[in-house]
């Protein structure tokens, strides 16, 4: 069996660190706002090339205070990539906003600078893209049409750890950048936890301050907050896994350029593309197969596991069906094709072989 991910092999690569991490912060008696978070909000803001870090108590959190303290709010509309998580538009919405469905630039999963822009209405605020699977979402083009057209960037960078476009790190186009640090990230937690990157001091300390019950200070509440902080545990956990991400990104690198070179020629297999300028660090490597279904049923068989990031556009749940469009679109097209292979740094050599050897086999049997 080769699993889509292994997180019990991420632990016990790093067992002893991870032991004594747990130890240091036991010992210190500190679990909330102390000297761990103080730490990796440091390190993190550094290792994303921005002044500021604020941890958050999870990816969703990130993007809804991003949002509010940046004032973005109701009678508001924020362009959202209609192929995505749900937790994209859920921030929008719970910032009392209006998420505007874009869909993806041809031959790629991500939007672009262009579709958003014949998005924009007298009513946008806000553009929010996201780093889909790890690649950069024009950032560049879409920080210059933000800019041009008066309206905030705000990058949902929540698999983008440490991705580069023309050697600038995802997280620091934006005015903010929200990250998730859930389990199954490129730099994840071993639970929930969440940050926000900014090069803004004033933003910065307004998210310090709403993340807290609206407070800076024990008992001094300035303003409407929220009960949302990154623990003592998981910051120094994270800490040690910033250290080790590199390493971790360029692992999957390989095994995705690999995937690239034994997979493209494949029929009825389209892998990914990358944009110029662009170095992903592939949170997944996705192809698109019109029979997926047969395709991953097949692979299943072989004991190797996949996933399907993601089944439906966002505006096909229930909570957003008021905003699909009345004929099947792109993203729908995509959902029904998308397929994601084994990638990370749990895998062999060996087992990466077995992966190609298995998806060449099942897709010459389908054409």
């Amino acid at each position: 069996m080769i699993p889509f991910l292994d997180l019990r092999a991420i632990y016990q690569q790093d067992a002893e660190a991870y032991d004594a991490a747990y130890r240091r912060v036991m010992d210190s008696g500190r679990w909330i706002l102390g000297p761990e978070l103080a730490a990796f909000e440091a390190e993190f803001a550094a290792f994303c090339g921005t002044p500021h870090a604020v941890g958050v108590g999870n990816g969703l959190d990130a993007l809804t205070l991003s949002l509010q303290v940046a004032g973005i709010g109701a009678g508001d509309e924020v362009l959202v990539p209609a192929h995505t998580f749900i937790a994209t538009w859920l921030a929008v919405q719970q910032s009392g906003a209006t998420p505007v469905p874009v869909e993806p630039a041809g031959g790629s999963f991500n939007v672009d600078a262009e579709g958003l822009a014949a998005a924009i209405t007298p009513r946008t605020r806000a553009v929010m893209p996201v780093h889909l699977y790890g690649e950069p979402a024009d950032p560049a083009a879409i920080a210059a049409l933000c800019a041009q057209r008066g309206l905030l960037l705000i990058e949902d960078a929540a698999q983008a750890h440490g991705a580069l476009h023309d050697g600038r790190p995802a997280g620091s186009f934006g005015a903010l950048a929200g990250f998730s640090f859930y389990p199954g990230k490129n730099l994840g937690a071993f639970g929930d936890a969440g940050a926000v990157v900014t090069r803004d001091p004033a933003l910065a300390q307004a998210l310090r301050e709403r993340r807290n019950y609206g407070s800076l200070a024990r008992y001094q509440h300035a303003s409407v907050g929220v009960n949302s902080r990154l623990d003592e545990l998981q910051a120094a956990w994270l800490r040690i896994r910033l250290q080790k991400l590199p390493a971790h990104n360029q692992r999957r690198r390989e095994i995705a350029a690999f995937y690239q070179q034994r997979l493209a020629d494949l029929p009825g297999i389209e892998t990914p593309q990358v944009a110029a300028g662009n170095e992903p660090v592939w949170h997944l490597y996705v192809l698109r197969c019109a029979r997926r279904d047969a395709l991953q049923a097949a692979l299943a068989a072989e004991g190797i596991e996949t996933l399907i990031h993601y089944p439906k556009p966002v505006y096909r749940f229930p909570p957003f069906a008021a905003m699909a469009p009345a004929t099947r679109s792109l993203s729908d097209q995509i959902c029904d094709e998308v397929l994601s292979l084994p990638i990370g740094p749990h895998l062999s050599d060996g087992q990466v072989e077995q992966v190609v050897e298995a998806v060449r086999r099942v897709a010459e049997a389908l054409r």
